[in-house]
């Protein structure tokens, strides 16, 4: 019989100890950090190694991806890059950790109607990379036909060194047809205690991916932690669904949510409870890429160590990672850095250190500075703006709009703007009057004027904006009308 698999993309978090090229409304997880030479980011890259597990007795249901309300156009934007990959968005209005996140996935497999079955649900992290996917592939069916009885599998990563970042999986005996016996789970150990554990053998990196019915999850969650079980349940019932691609539970009940991990809630309790649970390790260049020090454990090195992106230029330097956004960026007689470069922000690092790295983010936001946030360039559902230049009553930006896509109708108390035309056509809204524009014409929006910019060709549509007055911030939009559910 086949079994109807619906993939769980868990796609929350900040990635702060990647900084300053994951932002909080740019997260690691929509990058591409691999280093593997594709221009897949981590999100695609997860998705699609569970779909190519795909077999006679496996079909795929609908892809649920659990991402914050924040993301949901960024998600949206790279699914659309995939072929043949039918995902709904599961929308959180605020992080609960991974708990609730998979309680939503559990209950729409349930209710979605896709299968008279009860759905599989494989579970994986949006942040991670593989080194080698048939490795994956071959460990993520033996799961498969594990959960297909009934039990919970988890994936339990090879460890490689006395890594003290990660929980470690104690297993009993030896493995059969694949599977161990999972005796229980252990907390970060420090160092000594992380050597003691690969010197006696028999414990595994905990790398958050399970696979199990979506039954079973319920199951044991409201036998263990009902309250967040009952919370959930609720929200989900109370849900509204748009354009049936995002799924929003309700706002006010979720937010009573208790915040809590799969592991605590539920995982860590299983053994020798009535939900048997086995582990299925995988040996297959694992990595969460947590920090700098991970990119530049699993880039292309170079014969002096060094891994590089964008335009550099490095000479008498040894085992740094040097990472060029927009410019050239050059080391000289450097070693064990870590160099990154964007827009707006610069990080250099010394290599044991960049754990560390989320000291400088807990800063900016203690200073409540937009380098946390947003890079320069800022994705937008219809497009990007990449505000190039500002001073004292201006700002300058470069705007492209998606073909067909539009801004919304929208007016600004302390701002006038200058509008010119560089590649395309636009229609503009501007008052009572709606006009063509091509490339090298140009036009004025006075303050207080509603407008409305909107891109009517199949290329994209570049302006560069002039912004002129009292006040330049984000926050001085009034929209009337958005085709994107913006207030």
């Amino acid at each position: 019989m086949n079994s109807l698999i619906h993939p769980v993309i868990l796609c929350g978090g900040s990635g702060t100890r990647l900084w300053p090229l994951s932002r909080s409304g740019f997260p690691k997880q929509f990058l591409v950090l691999s280093g593997d030479g594709s221009n897949q980011s981590l999100f695609q890259q997860a998705i699609d190694r569970i779909h190519s597990v795909g077999g006679k007795e496996i079909t795929f249901g609908k892809t649920l991806i659990v991402t914050n309300e924040e993301h949901r156009f960024l998600a949206l934007d790279q699914l659309r890059e995939l072929k043949d990959v039918q995902a709904t968005l599961l929308l959180e209005p605020t992080g609960k950790n991974t708990a609730p996140a998979l309680t939503l996935a559990a209950l729409y497999a349930q209710d979605s109607g896709e299968s008279q079955e009860d759905p599989i649900l494989v579970v994986t992290p949006a942040d991670q990379t593989i080194t080698n996917p048939a490795a994956f592939t071959k460990a993520l069916q033996s799961a498969i036909a594990i959960a297909k009885k009934g039990a919970i599998a988890i994936l339990g990563i090879t460890p490689t060194s006395p890594q003290t970042g990660y929980g470690y999986i104690k297993v009993k005996g030896d493995a059969v047809n694949n599977a161990y016996t999972v005796e229980h789970f252990v907390e970060k150990p420090n160092e000594a205690t992380a050597k003691q554990y690969l010197e006696e053998g028999g414990y595994f990196w905990n790398g958050g991916m399970f696979v199990l019915k979506a039954s079973v999850w319920l199951s044991a969650l409201k036998e263990f932690r009902p309250d967040i079980f009952g919370a959930t349940e609720t929200a989900w019932v109370e849900r509204t669904t748009d354009q049936a691609t995002f799924v929003r539970p309700d706002k006010t009940i979720f937010n009573t949510i208790p915040s809590e991990s799969i592991d605590y809630a539920v995982i860590e309790k299983c053994p020798g409870s009535q939900y048997p649970i086995k582990m299925v390790e995988l040996d297959g260049g694992w990595n969460d890429l947590g920090a700098w020090d991970a990119v530049w454990q699993v880039g292309k090195q170079d014969e002096q160590g060094n891994v590089t992106s964008g335009d550099t230029l490095i000479t008498n330097s040894k085992n740094s990672l040097v990472h060029a956004s927009t410019r050239l960026v050059s080391a000289v007689g450097v070693e064990n850095l870590i160099i990154v470069e964007t827009a707006d922000a610069v990080l250099v690092a010394d290599r044991k250190n960049s754990q560390d790295v989320k000291h400088i983010v807990n800063q900016l936001e203690s200073q409540q500075r937009e380098e946390k946030n947003l890079h320069r360039k800022v994705s937008r559902p219809w497009g990007w703006y990449d505000s190039v230049d500002e001073g004292d009553r201006f700002k300058v930006k470069r705007i492209q709009v998606k073909p067909g896509a539009s801004l919304s109708l929208q007016m600004h108390h302390h701002r006038a703007e200058h509008w010119i035309v560089v590649k395309g056509t636009a229609e503009i809204t501007n008052g009572d009057q709606v006009i063509m524009l091509n490339e090298n014409q140009s036009t004025y929006i006075p303050q207080g004027q509603i407008h409305r910019l909107a891109n009517p060709g199949k290329t994209p549509l570049e302006i560069i904006e002039v912004q002129s007055g009292s006040y330049l911030g984000e926050d001085d939009i009034v929209r009337f009308k958005d085709t994107y559910g913006r207030s």
